[in-house]
Parts: structure tokens; sequence; C-alpha cells
């Protein structure tokens, strides 16, 4: 499994100020997880709400897309000889051996030793063959890169190969220097997580459905929107410009490819929750735009040249200027609404990264023409 670099992005000459990072959850900043700002985009128009709100954005017949995978304690202390570490475990493979980043623990992450608790900075991998011991007695053996062309991610074996256990003796969420301190578990779980058998579950959270509440979801159903679950297990988020996601875990069930179709066929939008959710859907559609069943390993990248298949509009928090993720979003609003979004969002002080504010992307629907409707189906 592995990853190419993808093309550039159309924000790259953007700038975000690091003060419109998000450093703490939105309860901690105020009332709820749902005291987020909802920037919509329909083309180049942006309105501006509360996430709250979003019930007002959306109309019945509408699907939600939404990841049920839980996230995992990915971040375990270690040591590579006399070298302190943290290892990020990432992805699971079939032959059980694990993707896994090692991270320079504290090193620029700010000064206050909250912060230099938990917060990590890029450390190169491997090398091959190198053992790093782990809490309780355990160790990894780094094999091989993940990818030939770099040095990020590397599968290693684990002795014992009960990861599961590990992580949930030892383990802690992933957490970057932008964030303020150390949170628990709990803060990292979308309303919509649900665990697995197997123990496996995302290195970093789906972070598109936390501002979700109960109390918002019936609402939405309360007036005819309709939720589909689907799977996909992320690994680490990506450290390197032009990086494109890696093979991931993903199931797209029975139930949900027949809502979504049915959806389609009374005139619904499919409005995905993360671009997680896109790339579970989009692995599952077919060329004219059916879902069906599917599971395994995906290592689609939708970009404005692949386009999209099913999806119609997307529900998404603020990706960096040189993210990967930004592809697909042009992919589904096309260029010009997501500079003009994200020239908004900067200029009304939205905040970035999982704790941060949201953006809505829904088709322009004063357009009509075929190039227009193209950037939705």
């Amino acid at each position: 499994m592995t990853g190419a670099a993808v093309g550039r992005t159309a924000l790259e000459g953007l700038r975000v100020p690091d003060a419109l990072s998000a450093r703490v959850p939105a309860e901690q900043r105020g009332a709820g997880r749902d005291d987020v700002r909802l920037l919509v985009s329909r083309g180049t128009e942006v309105s501006h709400h509360a996430f709250r709100e979003l019930a007002g954005q959306l109309r019945a017949g509408d699907v939600l897309v939404v990841n049920t995978s839980r996230t995992l304690p990915a971040a375990v202390e270690g040591r590579l000889g006399g070298e302190r570490l943290v290892v990020h475990f990432s992805t699971r493979g079939d032959d059980g051996r694990w993707a896994v980043e090692l991270r320079a623990p504290g090193a620029g992450a700010g000064a206050g030793a909250g912060r230099r608790k938990g917060a990590t900075s890029a450390r190169a991998g491997g090398p091959a063959g190198a053992v790093v011991r782990l809490p309780g007695g355990g160790h990894l053996v780094l094999e091989e890169p993940l990818d030939p062309a770099g040095t990020r991610l590397w599968w290693a074996r684990v002795a014992g190969g009960d990861v599961a256990g590990l992580l949930a003796r030892h383990g802690r969420p992933i957490r970057y220097a932008y964030t303020e301190r150390d949170q628990p578990l709990s803060a990292y779980q979308t309303v919509f997580a649900l665990p697995s058998p197997d123990g496996s579950g995302s290195a970093e959270m789906p972070s598109a459905g936390r501002p979700f509440t109960a109390r918002l979801v019936a609402e939405l159903v309360s007036r005819g929107v309709q939720f589909a679950p689907v799977r996909l297990d992320t690994g680490v988020a990506s450290a390197e410009a032009h990086e494109p996601p890696y093979p991931e875990r993903f199931e797209v069930p029975a139930t949900t490819a027949r809502l979504v179709n049915a959806a389609v066929a009374g005139g619904g939008r499919i409005v995905a929750v993360g671009t997680t959710a896109v790339r579970a859907l989009e692995s599952a559609a077919g060329p004219g735009g059916g879902v069906r069943a599917a599971a395994g390993w995906t290592d689609l990248v939708v970009t404005p040249g692949r386009g999209v298949r099913v999806v119609d509009g997307l529900l998404t928090g603020l990706h960096e200027p040189v993210a990967s993720h930004l592809l697909m979003l042009e992919a589904i609003a096309g260029r010009p609404a997501l500079e003009r979004a994200y020239t908004e969002a900067v200029r009304h002080l939205y905040l970035w990264h999982e704790f941060g504010d949201v953006h809505l992307v829904l088709p322009d629907e004063t357009a009509h023409s075929p190039s227009c409707a193209s950037n939705f189906r």
C-alpha cells in the first residue's frame, strides 16, 4: 500500500494565522459541542450560522452519511535505544502488522508543561530492524517504509500482536502542538462512534461529526433528514504538503447503499459528514453513481479530475491550505466556491482543526448549466 504525491491545491497562497487554531474543544470555549460556527457555501454564495442551526440548511429527504469509526488512544510512549519517542499507531494491515509513525515528544510543542506533555513534533522513521520498546515490556520491530518514496510511516510488527490491549492500557489520543493541553479520549469520540469486535478504529477522530449532539440528531430526524452509516478507519493525518491519504479500511453496508440509492432516485441530496465519509461512499459508487455494499481497502483519492459520483454536499472542518483534502473539496464545490469560502473563513475569524468550526458545502441550485451540475454528480 503506497501513496503518490498529488497536485497543488487551490489555496496554497492563503495564510491562516496561528491564532485561528482551535486549541481546546468547543465545550471548553462555550456551551457545548454544537457551540461552533457553521460556514455555508452554495456555489460562491457564503452565509454564516451557528452549527445548531444546521437543520435549517437541510431539507426533508436529504441523507447525512456519517462515519461510525471510533477514535483509538493511538499514541504510546516508547524508546529506541536511549531516545524517547512517541509511537502513533496508524493502520492495521491484513498481515497483522501496523503502520506506525515515530514522533519526537515535546519538541517544538510550545511553552508550558501541559503542552509539552502530549504534543509531539515530526521525526523521520526507521531504520529497518530497529526495535522500539513499549510500556509493559512489549516492543515493536520496524520492517519497511509504508511507501518506498517516503520515510514517515513504517510497517512494524508488535510482539504478541495485542495492539488493542496495549492501546487500552497505555495509549492516549493523538494530539498536535496547536492544542493547549491533553484531553480525555471521550473528547475525541463522536456521537456516531461504535465499537468494533476486533478493537480496530481510527488513529485520529473523524472530526466533522464531533459537533453533533443527540438532541441535534433527533431534531434532524424529526424534520425528515436521514442518517446513513459508513465506516472508514482513518490513519494519522498527513504531515507533508501534497501527501495524499494512504489506503484505509472501509465498509459501506447494504442498508446504507439502499438508502442512498433510494434518496437519489427521490431527489434527495447526499451530504457526507467528513472527508472520510466521502472516501468510503465514493469507493462504493459505480461509474453511473449507484452505490453498492462494499468493504475492504480503499486507495481512492478524490480530485477535481476524478470528480464525485454520488456525493452532492459535504460537511467538514477547515483544512490547511496545502492539505490534499482540499482537492476533494474542489471536486465537490469547484475552485471559485472553495476560494471564496476560505477567504471568508479567514476574514470572519473561523477556527481551524478538529476542535474548530465547520464548513457545509451544498450545491448551487441557482446554476442550471451542465458544467455547473457536473461538480456534484
